[in-house]
């Protein structure tokens, strides 16, 4: 099928999608305003987002936009981002193998998987306008958000330094104007259960002030049985303590937050079990047991019950665990200096640290012949005898500290809006990779016992000046914007761990990211939009490698058009969105693995345009009663990617062979609620049914040649949740649910790595079915 075809394709099944009502997606969208309403409410409610950094009716902002309320989150049972992809069209969450805290994210095929602390990300993560720059530290408990806003899209204007797949933005509730509280607890499989608190002060005596904490204790065991460990280090294990605070001040024309989160987590990752292996491999692995070791585990079909060794920590302790610490805090000021003109400042510091296992073996403690990794001045070998061996162990250590500083100014002048400011951002990182790995030699018979260590420190330092004016002449109805930003990076990386002597290198990039959109009211309810922007990622210097490997600056330029409509006297919701990326000097990280531990290079690789699709839908059929959906479609077309032929040493153009890597080309929602007053309260009913094409997890099949055996096949994804909310208690409200996830207990493969030459692939699975209730009280 060709490119046009597949786009005309596209385009018949989003219309199709818009006209069927409950059989897209906007419950996502709309789910506040639902949420908050009697069942005898009659319309939609309007969403508020602030896409551009302004409040905006999100049904007349020009933005690809999915906005999840935190209302939402909670009857989902969503308790960080990773699982906000299934309610969102062409968005990729994966939480990352061996972290707690890291996470692959992509919007419309764009992102970057790698969790190094240097690497830049490809969508841009914000936490109450604070950008959090790594991937790593990423995830942390949602512990009381208003909502969480997708922009797809890059939005390099407003947003600035790697947002060329579009941004995230969390938005953290507000200190209530009254004094109140609240306090939910919950209980499911796998002894998983949280208790979380929240208290409002209401105004602090006589003053200006008002205040907010709240606390959540999260605990589950694992959902793997590993037969070394205890229950709570299995797999998929976690102990979690979150607290949030703010403070709020209103003096006037001025108006202050300070705003502090801090997580601690302790947990166990995801087993990882070998899916496929070399010929050499698989020989000398299994000859483990007839040695006395344990049995080499390996198969397609994810295993309930294995084995995973320990890493040992730098106090030579045995640990199944990984420790991660992440805290921020903030201080956002408001000024209004004139009735159409307002002045911020959002300065914030943030702070993260993981240490634990990187238990990637998926094996027990296996036997097997090794030589000496020491070769005479001869070349000859030592034989060493029956040592214990694995696949792939370490221990890795991650540290990162960042501060920024960002001015706006937003103002009014007739028909024109403006938005102006300057961003500055500063941060020091460092990271060391100690592991352990078995190389099998030629013919499967010996291996060598291998200890690299990959290590490094970085800094960045970035500086930019943006703005963005918009002009709606008349009754309003049509707008015009365009915005420029213009951003200077510098970065500076010292290799060590193996590499010794210590390597220094440096480098700085300029770059001008614009934008130009038009949008026009069509009809009451009903607004068109055409969107061209740019963005850039920027470049770097490879922390992985062994010598100062800088790469290049990835640039795009994005062409988008949409509508966005509301009919039947808002009874009904769609909004639609058609795009073309046209993307230069793409930055591939290639994993790779071998004598050296587990590395990977990244390199420039070419030219790709990505192209689809986005439908949202929301429909009100009948009081109480709302169907939702969505779909996004991606499918990229490389039009030259350079890859070194090892064989000839020859540069080749394999465009052809390249594949779409960590994200679906299709991904699909739909959603059904009913809320009916019952007498003693409002009982709801909800069910979601979440759909995710073919994910590969590398681009090319020549280099990683287990790429389709680790690939994560169709996904499905069912979740129901059944709740009787707003029973009295005195002044305080009751809330009662019971949930499930995973009805089917479908399970796939959700994350894969191809170990290159050390012979194998590995993956880790789906976690099982689950189901639990919570209860909620309200005063």
């Amino acid at each position: 099928m060709t490119n046009h075809r597949i786009m005309r394709a596209g385009l018949m099944t989003g219309a199709a999608c818009v006209a069927c009502c409950g059989s897209a997606h906007g419950q996502t969208m709309e789910a506040a305003p639902l949420q908050d309403q009697r069942a005898e409410a009659a319309q939609l409610g309007e969403i508020v987002v602030e896409a551009r950094r302004t409040r905006e009716n999100l049904q007349t902002t020009p933005v690809a936009v999915t906005a999840l309320t935190g209302e939402l989150l909670a009857k989902l049972n969503v308790r960080d981002v990773v699982a906000t992809a299934q309610f969102t069209p062409n968005l990729s969450i994966g939480a990352q193998p061996a972290s707690i805290t890291a996470a692959s994210v992509y919007i419309r095929g764009i992102g970057n998987a790698s969790p190094s602390a240097v690497s830049e990300q490809g969508v841009g993560i914000y936490l109450d306008g604070v950008y959090i720059a790594r991937s790593a530290g990423a995830i942390f408990d949602l512990v009381d958000l208003e909502r969480i806003e997708v922009l797809r899209g890059p939005q390099g204007t407003l947003f600035g330094r790697n947002s060329v797949g579009g941004a995230i933005q969390l938005v953290s509730r507000k200190p209530a104007q009254s004094p109140g509280a609240e306090a939910k607890f919950g209980y499911g499989t796998f002894e998983d259960w949280f208790a979380r608190v929240r208290l409002d002060t209401g105004p602090l005596g006589n003053t200006p002030l008002r205040a907010s904490v709240s606390y959540m204790h999260r605990q589950r065991n694992g959902y793997f049985d590993n037969t070394l460990a205890k229950s709570s280090r299995d797999p998929g294990a976690l102990n979690s303590e979150a607290v949030t605070a703010a403070v709020q001040g209103d003096f006037g024309d001025l108006t202050a937050n300070y705003a502090f989160d801090y997580n601690t987590r302790e947990g166990v990752p995801a087993f990882f079990q070998v899916v496929a292996a070399s010929d050499d491999v698989k020989n000398y692995f299994g000859q483990s047991e007839s040695f006395g070791g344990a049995p080499f585990q390996i198969g397609p079909v994810g295993l309930r019950q294995g084995q995973q060794l320990p890493a040992t920590d730098l106090s030579e302790r045995l640990t199944f665990s990984v420790k991660a610490r992440v805290y921020g805090h903030s201080l956002t000021l408001a000024w209004q200096a004139a009735p159409h003109l307002t002045v911020k400042s959002i300065t914030a510091y943030r702070s993260y640290r993981q240490d634990g296992a990187n238990g990637l073996s998926g094996n027990g403690n296996m036997l097997g012949f090794t030589l000496s990794p020491v070769l005479f001045v001869d070349g000859s070998v030592v034989p060493e005898g029956i040592s214990p061996v694995n696949l792939y162990d370490g221990y890795t250590t991650q540290r990162q500290h960042q501060f920024s500083q960002e001015l706006q100014i937003f103002g009014e002048a007739g028909p024109i809006k403006y938005v102006a400011g300057a961003f500055y951002f500063d941060e020091t990182s460092s990271e060391a990779n100690y592991q352990t790995l078995s190389y099998v030699l030629p013919g499967g018979e010996a291996a060598v016992n291998l200890f690299p260590l990959q290590a490094f420190n970085g800094k960045a330092r970035s500086h930019a000046v943006f703005g963005q004016v918009s002009f709606s002449p008349g009754n309003g109805d049509f707008e015009l914007t365009g915005g420029l930003r213009y951003t200077h990076d510098r970065k500076w990386l010292t290799l060590a761990g193996d590499v010794q002597p210590n390597l220094d290198g440096s480098a700085s990039y300029d770059n001008v990211s614009w934008l130009a959109s038009a949008s026009y009211r069509l009809r009451p309810g009903v607004m068109g939009y055409i969107r061209v922007s740019s963005g850039f990622r920027a470049g770097g210097i490879n922390p992985s490698a062994s010598e100062i490997n800088v790469f290049a600056p990835e640039k795009i330029v994005s062409y988008e058009a949409g509508v966005k409509a509301e009919w039947f006297d808002r009874r009904l919701r769609t909004n639609l969105a058609v795009f073309h990326v046209d993307y230069r000097n793409l930055q591939i990280s290639q994993f790779l693995a071998g004598t050296g531990g587990a590395t990977s290079a990244i390199v420039n690789a070419g030219k790709v345009a990505y192209r689809g699709i986005e439908a949202e839908l929301t429909a009100l059929p009948a009081p109480g009663l709302t169907f939702d959906g969505s779909l996004g479609y991606t499918a990229p077309k490389y039009k030259t990617y350079l890859y070194v032929d090892p064989a000839t040493d020859e540069v080749v153009n394999v465009a052809s062979e390249a594949r779409m890597s960590q994200a679906a080309r299709f991904n699909a929602h739909a959603g059904a609620q009913y809320d009916h007053e019952v007498g003693i309260g409002r009982l709801s009913l909800r069910a979601d049914y979440s759909y995710r094409s073919t994910v590969y997890w590398f681009t090319l099949d020549r280099l990683n040649t287990f790429n389709r055996d680790i690939r994560s096949r169709p996904d499905h994804n069912l979740r129901a949740r059944i709740a009787l909310d707003d029973i009295a208690l005195g002044t305080a409200r009751l809330g009662l649910g019971l949930w499930g996830d995973n009805l089917t207990d479908q399970r796939n493969i959700d994350f894969g790595i191809d170990f290159g030459s050390l012979g194998y692939g590995s993956a880790s699975f789906k976690k099982s079915r689950t189901v639990g209730l919570d209860a909620r009280i309200t005063y």
